[in-house]
């Protein structure tokens, strides 16, 4: 397979050099970054710029205008952008444990979709560790929340790692998928605009189309920084949305990849 490894990030680049560091230090590495940049100003693309300068793999730079929160669509540009044919896809704001990469390949399987978890950092750990520049993590780190996510095991992966379909727990800032899978359902919607749901019916339309989930505990691990919550103002007409999906069984999205071309902004 070539993987993708799509980080989408908005206007905190002290962050996003974490997670690239953590990439850095992967042992098995994608065969490409492409950012999702939902409207950043120059600070990230220096950022991008002066990595790609220290970096032997190229990291693509997905950008659109701030136009407030429009996360699916950056989403959908990144994904025009990738030549992988196996997609993973996190936040910006999360670093990984160094057998992320491979631990994702080593779940993949036709016909699925993989959903990981995470260990959430305080606000204190994660003001330190942005001035440290610090992207090692353990079960052992100090303020950790969700800790047990933190524990990487075979065996306990082998033991507690399933395959349920439902919408309980779904977080793109840890999920994975074929590239045909997507395009099939079109992508993510362009209609969500404002945080929430967006990968919620994302993952409706890949079910509703036979794409079944695969949990992954104990492995792929990420740990996310603190930071302040996102608006919910979006919330109401993004769940009416997601409800239409899952009550009428759709599949496909009209606004979606094939609305969009990967050039635009």
């Amino acid at each position: 397979m070539k993987i993708s490894l799509i980080i989408t990030t908005f206007n905190w680049p002290e962050s996003l050099l974490l997670v690239l560091e953590s990439i850095r230090h992967q042992s098995l590495m994608p065969d490409e970054i492409i950012i999702a940049d939902d409207g950043s100003n120059e600070s990230t693309r220096r950022l991008i710029s002066s990595f790609n300068k220290q970096f032997d793999l190229n990291v693509i730079h997905s950008w659109q205008k701030d136009n407030g929160f429009r996360v699916a669509r950056s989403r959908n540009k990144a994904l025009l952008k990738s030549s992988g044919n196996y997609i993973i896809l996190i936040d910006g704001d999360i670093v990984l444990h160094h057998n992320f990469v491979k631990d994702h390949i080593d779940f993949a399987e036709p016909g699925h979709f993989v959903q990981g978890s995470r260990a959430l950092l305080s606000r204190k750990e994660t003001q330190k560790v942005l001035a440290e520049k610090n992207v090692n993590f353990s079960f052992f780190s100090s303020e950790l929340k969700n800790r047990k996510n933190s524990i990487h095991s075979k065996i306990l992966s082998m033991l507690f790692s399933n395959k349920k379909n439902h919408l309980q727990g779904i977080k793109s800032c840890n999920m994975a998928f074929y590239m045909k899978d997507c395009i099939n359902i079109n992508g993510f919607n362009n209609d969500f605009e404002g945080w929430g749901r967006e990968d919620s019916e994302f993952v409706a339309r890949l079910m509703n189309s036979a794409i079944k989930r695969k949990n992954i505990r104990f492995k792929a691990i990420q740990f996310h920084l603190w930071h302040n919550e996102n608006s919910r103002i979006s919330l109401k007409k993004n769940d009416e949305i997601l409800n239409n999906v899952i009550n009428n069984h759709i599949e496909w999205c009209e606004n979606g990849m094939n609305s969009m071309n990967k050039n635009e902004s």
